[in-house]
């Protein structure tokens, strides 16, 4: 009994690594070629850093519909999903999946509609960015198309087929490479260089990627539905729930890992909205717009390089940690969370230091026709560590069911980003802007606290990130 029970474990060990594996593969890749359009878009004449200025502007309103509609769907319905495959209820998982498609897709629905209506009204009076009303408005219809492929991403990492995400964001990516490039060449031609215009091309791009990321899913779903028909046809344990009671499950699970990301969010937020308005102080409006676009287009596309590579660590721990947690295995749930907090450590130090030390050098490198922000670049990289940390203990928390942890401890970051931003002195200039993101990244990951065994499983590895911190 003793050795069959080695063998399981080993199996599961593999399957979960199996998982990471191909995640950070897949985000490697998606990185690379995110990299490869920044480049392009930064180094192209015309649009540069005020291009960049524009889109991520349009891009941070974009990501809070987003959130709102979809980035905690994945991790719910994974979860759901997998505590009710691990115990053999297929039957319960499907109807999860269907029903949160259904009711995702109406969420969807309504985020780019709201986007699309109220694209005008944000430009010119939050963002006070004019030309950001086209980018926003070609960004409106990728709510509703990444909403709804979320619920699907959920659905397959929920049943260990994890490879099927990392090949749709793989597909995704590279249709978004290389349709940014095009659009925005022709645009460009058309346009006489209208850095307005080519900035709304780069955005369209984005939505046509995100509908052939959500074919590429669909088209997967129907080769398997026989399959899934089977498994629904012998499955054991089934408990039936109605709709509104299956639905109240799923947000009460999404809404929580929804609210971690939508804090996150309102700190990029917090720039858009602040930032520019601030800068036009004492600058020109077109310089203002470019120092946003070297925190928004350079800054961060660099200190999320590693974070992607880490993601894969906090996606496979939901899911793995539920399913162990339904079977009652503690040792499963200890194992996979230990390695992963290790393995992001090894990932985080080094990037932070590296990037903080050649800061300049990278930028001389990847931007050679615009290599400002070497300041801004140091400062940010100090959060690199703590945030791969956050993400790893993240994903844990919230497959172990711990949901309202991740969003405390974001909501104080929050808190202290806006109270940092806000009583710098203006004497400092920009550099004090880009500051808030540093300091606060540093704190707000080590304020958890839980009074089940959970706590004492990692007490001495969550003292040290505390100490870290």
């Amino acid at each position: 009994m003793a050795i069959k029970a080695s063998k399981r474990g080993t199996a599961k060990k593999e399957s979960f690594m199996q998982g990471v594996i191909t995640l950070i593969f897949s985000q490697v890749l998606i990185k690379l070629l995110g990299l490869v359009y920044t480049l392009y878009l930064t180094n192209k004449e015309g649009f540069g850093d005020k291009g960049n200025g524009i889109v991520a502007a349009s891009y941070q309103i974009y990501a809070m519909l987003l959130t709102i509609s979809s980035i905690g769907v994945p991790n719910a319905i994974s979860k759901l999903v997998s505590e009710r495959v691990a115990v053999g209820d297929n039957k319960g998982a499907y109807r999860v999946f269907k029903i949160a498609f259904a009711t995702f897709a109406v969420i969807g629905l309504i985020g780019s509609l709201m986007l699309f209506l109220g694209a005008r009204l944000i430009s010119r009076v939050w963002l006070q960015i004019p030309e950001a009303e086209m980018t926003m408005v070609a960004l409106s219809p990728a709510v509703f198309f990444v909403a709804i492929a979320s619920v699907m991403r959920g659905y397959f990492n929920g049943r260990q087929n994890i490879k099927v995400t990392a090949r749709s964001q793989s597909l995704e990516q590279l249709f978004k490479t290389t349709l940014t490039i095009l659009i925005v060449e022709i645009i460009s031609i058309i346009s006489n260089m209208s850095t307005e215009w080519m900035a709304g091309g780069a955005t369209l791009a984005t939505t046509l990627a995100t509908f052939t990321g959500f074919g590429y899913l669909y088209l997967f779903y129907k080769t398997r539905r026989k399959e899934i028909a089977l498994e629904v046809k012998n499955t054991v344990n089934y408990r039936y729930e109605r709709v509104r009671t299956i639905i109240k499950r799923i947000l009460m699970v999404s809404i929580p890992i929804a609210l971690t990301a939508i804090l996150s969010s309102v700190n990029k937020n917090i720039d858009s909205f602040t930032v520019v308005r601030s800068l036009k102080q004492f600058m020109s409006e077109d310089m203002a717009i470019s120092q946003y676009g070297i925190l928004g287009g350079k800054v961060d596309t660099l200190t999320s390089l590693p974070l992607s590579i880490n993601v894969a660590f906090s996606t496979a721990l939901v899911p793995a940690i539920a399913a162990a947690k339904a079977k009652k295995d503690k040792n499963t749930i200890t194992q996979k969370t230990s390695f992963s907090l290790l393995v992001s450590m090894l990932i985080g130090l080094p990037c932070t230091v590296g990037m903080c030390i050649f800061a300049g050098p990278i930028l001389n490198v990847l931007f050679p026709n615009a290599s400002a922000g070497t300041t801004v670049l140091q400062i940010s990289s100090l959060t690199i560590v703590f945030t791969i940390l956050d993400q790893t203990i993240n994903g844990a928390l919230q497959g172990y069911g711990k949901l309202r942890i991740p969003t405390i401890s974001l909501g104080c970051r929050s808190n202290s980003q806006i109270n940092t931003k806000f009583n710098f002195s203006t004497d400092t200039k920009y550099r004090s802007k880009w500051s808030g993101n540093s300091f606060c990244s540093m704190s707000y990951g080590s304020i958890w606290h839980s009074d089940n065994g959970f706590e004492k499983m990692y007490k001495n590895k969550f003292d040290f990130y505390k100490i870290c911190n």
